[in-house]
């Protein structure tokens, strides 16, 4: 070889140690110098022709350096020190030098290359250096998933072609003999210009003639290789084929970064589209559980007034079941909104989106005062149909013992009036008249006795207006006729009575033991029917001790009988001594006692009543002792029940707020221990449901007060309701914990590191950092955030990052994110829209043409009903603007 023969046979064994063993390849195999000289040749003047030069012979061409220069400043962009233009051997050899400093300055080893050689001519250093030099500007640069130069191109290579048949690139010289490849690869970008399922493996001459035409017509890819070239040599040249391959490379780079953007685009818009559905659906559950909420509180203020206790028990069964039906599902939809809302702030802060802020009304804060005005109401309605329920047992009770006092009081005076005004005296005997005289005298003891009883009508007609009775005008009425009834009686009482004075200066006696009787007899006969009326009289209670008060005084009447009963047998004894009198006088009686009408049957008839309504009364008051120990049974049960559900509540409450600063396992098995503890608590459901059913037992036996417990019903609803809440809430805080920790690709030892960090310096426990604590975090965290005027300005500014809303408190998520935010790199909108620039070749707006070529249908629209149009100088029917619209996707402007 001539190499050898000029005496460099040591340079080519120093040369061929190197990593780079092309000139081993030479001297192996004569063939593959041709078709390199043909390849490279080629490649450089697919390169100089937009200088307007070409090379013939590659070796001559670059003897003087100057097309060799031209070619490094066409493939590099950058100006190479100004060329000497003289004809000597000194000039070539420092133009030649120059072109290869220039080499060696972008990291190229050039070795045992130099320009002696070149410029001699030697065709394989020149041939070398050619190869170093696609290899760098042509190869090197090529990078596909952490692969590069080599690696990466036939990475790119197999992946373009694994869907083609009878194509398997394993390498750059068997793998493309056939043709088959070369032509996979211009149809996988360009399968208009080729109809592959024609080709025959059998046929690798046309295979490789039809890839080349094409290219070369289509693609502007010079054809660097003959077909004859490939197909007759045992192993064609791998450099050869490498260069020609980098140009397809090349060639489709520019749809490779358009795949590659619109890859972006697409995913950028697939978490907008997502985020916005999340949003609709906020705010169209917002709004329904808002709606009903303004529908149910009118119905809650509600203070329409009913006459009866039946009307009013209607409505507390309508509220009972407005309480256990229809609010329960309203909870569960008020915990999902405040879950779905949490996360989807999270899901934006993740995505480098702005805060979703709902519309005006339907802020979570919002949606929470609503809520407590509706509770709010729900307690008011309540109470005011106990106490209205109250009220009404009162009126029923005052107008049943008005009208049994009236009927009394209005049977007693009938015919009094006519007996008053009658003037029987003046035409009666003198005894007659002292008898009319003295039976007057006991009318006017029965009208004291009766005074209290009027009174008592005129109190009670009192209290039914003051209660509001609904029939308060007909109790007026009466009332009124009984008093002026009454004024009336009086009026004649002292008439007649100032008649029979005057009269009984004219009579002379009075049948002393008639008049006895009837003195004895009237106060008696009172006495009786006043006992009668107390044993008949209604009686309302609410606990034992009233019943028992009542007992008590029942017993003491009781005890008054056996004196009673001797009075009697006294006034029966007045009357047989009348009897006696007579029979023993021979006189004749006229027949009744002319002082009084009260017989001595009618005296012992009452008496004999009285006598039977005494057990029954005793029934009575026994039935509702019974009832009120029933009661405070209930009670006792109720209040066993609530103490037991009221420590529980406080119990796993105290628990959960332990567990959510704990840090046990992984979030998936805190996330999974958080579940299983929240089914465990949804397990005491029926506990609840216990208590509820004894609550509702206690109301419908109008039990208003319990002495046994401190609990109510509507404290443990709400403490249940929280309870519910909080787990639920914690269970979303691990999930949001979740997804920052995968979007963000936090390791479980930095969130354990993280947590460690925060609840050290959360010394209360209360789940949150005051602004001292999160400042002393941050300066164990490395921040410089000292007290000085550097550090309380960067203090400020991380203030504001994680606490907005200036609290003055750090939570937990709010640190994960913003230590996310410090150690991890998101998507930013000047990402965006470098990526829309690609699709858009390098205009300042895209078309929608463009949007849907390169996006998928449903995206492109997307992007198509959100631009703004394009005002730019270089506008075009139908621009649209990209940037504003990037922007707008991270908060930076509005769409």
């Amino acid at each position: 070889v001539d190499y050898f023969e000029r005496g460099h046979r040591k340079r080519v064994q120093i040369y061929m140690e190197q990593e780079n063993d092309w000139d081993r390849d030479l001297l192996l195999d004569p063939a593959w110098e041709k078709q390199q000289r043909k390849t490279f040749t080629a490649w450089c003047n697919s390169h100089l022709r937009k200088s307007g030069t070409q090379i013939e012979n590659i070796e001559e061409d670059f003897r003087d350096g100057l097309k060799l220069m031209l070619l490094l400043e066409v493939i590099s962009g950058e100006r190479l020190p100004k060329p000497e233009r003289g004809k000597m051997r000194v000039h070539k050899i420092n133009n030649v030098n120059k072109a290869l400093d220039f080499i060696a300055s972008k990291g190229v080893k050039l070795v045992s290359i130099g320009a002696e050689e070149i410029v001699d001519g030697n065709a394989k250093m020149t041939l070398g250096m050619i190869w170093t030099i696609i290899l760098r500007f042509a190869i090197q640069d090529i990078s596909v998933d952490e692969t590069s130069a080599k690696e990466g191109l036939l990475l790119w290579c197999q992946r373009k072609t694994a869907p083609y048949k009878n194509v398997n690139v394993q390498n750059f010289h068997i793998s493309w003999k056939d043709g088959l490849a070369f032509n996979a690869l211009i149809h996988r970008h360009r399968p208009d210009l080729i109809d592959y399922d024609r080709l025959r493996k059998d046929d690798p001459v046309t295979n490789l003639n039809n890839a080349f035409e094409v290219a070369e017509k289509h693609l502007d890819i010079p054809k660097m290789l003959d077909a004859e070239d490939i197909v007759n040599t045992a192993r064609p040249d791998e450099k050869a084929i490498m260069t020609y391959v980098s140009s397809f490379y090349h060639a489709f780079s520019g749809a490779q970064k358009a795949e590659t953007a619109a890859n972006r685009i697409c995913k950028v818009l697939a978490v907008n589209q997502e985020n916005e559905l999340m949003m609709e659906d906020y705010e169209k559950l917002a709004s329904e559980l808002l709606e009903w909420i303004r529908r149910t509180i009118p119905w809650l203020q509600n203070r329409t007034q009913e006459k009866t206790v039946n009307d009013m028990q209607a409505k507390q069964e309508d509220f009972r079941d407005y309480r256990c039906v229809h609010k329960p599902p309203k909870v569960q939809e008020k915990c999902q909104l405040e879950i779905s809302f949490n996360t989807l702030q999270t899901k934006l802060r993740l995505s480098n989106r702005p805060a979703f802020m709902p519309s005006e009304g339907r802020m979570v804060s919002d949606i929470n005062g609503a809520w407590h005005t509706l509770e709010g109401a729900e307690k008011g309605y309540e109470e005011w149909i106990l106490s209205e329920i109250r009220r009404l047992e009162r009126l029923e009770h005052l107008a049943e013992k008005f009208h049994q006092k009236a009927a009394i009081h209005e049977s007693w005076t009938d015919g009094k009036e006519a007996m008053l005004t009658q003037k029987d005296y003046e035409t009666s005997t003198l005894s007659e008249v002292k008898a009319l005289l003295r039976k007057h005298e006991a009318f006017e003891s029965d009208l004291a006795a009766h005074q209290d009883r009027v009174e008592q009508i005129a109190a009670i007609a009192q209290e039914l207006n003051e209660l509001d009775y609904y029939d308060s005008a007909s109790v007026n009425a009466r009332c009124q006729k009984i008093c002026d009834q009454w004024d009336t009686l009086g009026a004649f009482t002292q008439s007649r009575k100032e008649s029979l004075e005057r009269t009984e200066k004219q009579l002379e006696s009075i049948d002393e033991l008639y008049l006895e009787y009837a003195k004895r007899a009237a106060p008696f006969n009172n006495w009786m029917e006043g006992a009668m009326e107390d044993l008949q009289d209604m009686f309302i209670v609410h606990n034992i001790e009233e019943i028992q008060g009542l007992i008590t005084a029942h017993e003491q009447f009781k005890s008054t009988l056996a004196e009673a009963n001797k009075e009697r047998e006294a006034i029966q004894a007045i009357q047989a001594e009348v009897q006696k009198i007579a029979q023993s006088n021979g006189i004749k009686l006229s027949g009744a006692n002319p002082y009084t009408t009260i017989t001595p049957e009618s005296i012992d008839g009452k008496w004999e009543k009285a006598m039977a309504m005494v057990p029954l009364r005793d029934n009575a008051l026994q039935d509702e002792l019974n009832k009120q120990n029933s009661n405070d049974t209930l009670r006792a049960k109720f209040a066993t029940q609530a103490n037991t559900v009221g420590a529980y509540i406080q119990a796993k409450m105290e628990e959960i707020g332990r567990i959510s600063i704990e840090m046990n396992g992984t979030l998936e098995d805190q996330l999974t221990n958080l579940k299983e503890y929240q089914l465990t608590i949804m397990s005491y459901m029926p506990e609840i449901n216990t208590l509820e059913g004894y609550h509702q037992l206690i109301q419908e036996a109008l039990i208003f007060d319990n002495q046994y417990t401190s609990y109510t019903m509507e404290h443990l609803r709400v403490g249940w309701e929280q309870l519910l809440t909080t787990i639920a809430r914690t269970i979303n805080e691990v999930e949001n914990q979740i997804l920052t920790r995968d979007a963000k690709g936090i390791s479980q030892e930095q969130l354990y590191e993280y947590r460690a960090s925060f609840n050290h310096f959360d010394k209360d426990h209360s789940g949150a950092l005051m602004a001292e604590e999160f400042k002393a975090c941050l300066i164990s965290l490395g921040y410089d955030v000292e007290n000085e005027k550097q550090g309380d300005s960067e203090f400020t500014r991380i203030m504001g990052i994680v606490d907005p809303n200036g609290s003055g408190a750090v939570t937990f998520q709010a640190f994960i994110d913003f230590m996310s935010r410090e150690t991890t790199d998101t998507d930013t909108a000047d990402q965006v829209i470098a990526s829309f620039k690609i699709l858009a070749a390098d205009k300042s707006f895209i078309t929608a043409e463009e949007l849907r070529r390169e996006l998928p249908p449903d995206q492109a629209e997307y992007c198509i009903a959100r631009m703004a149009p394009y005002s730019g100088a270089d506008a075009v029917p139908g621009a649209l603007d990209y940037m504003s619209f990037s922007t707008a996707l991270y908060g930076e402007s509005d769409l």
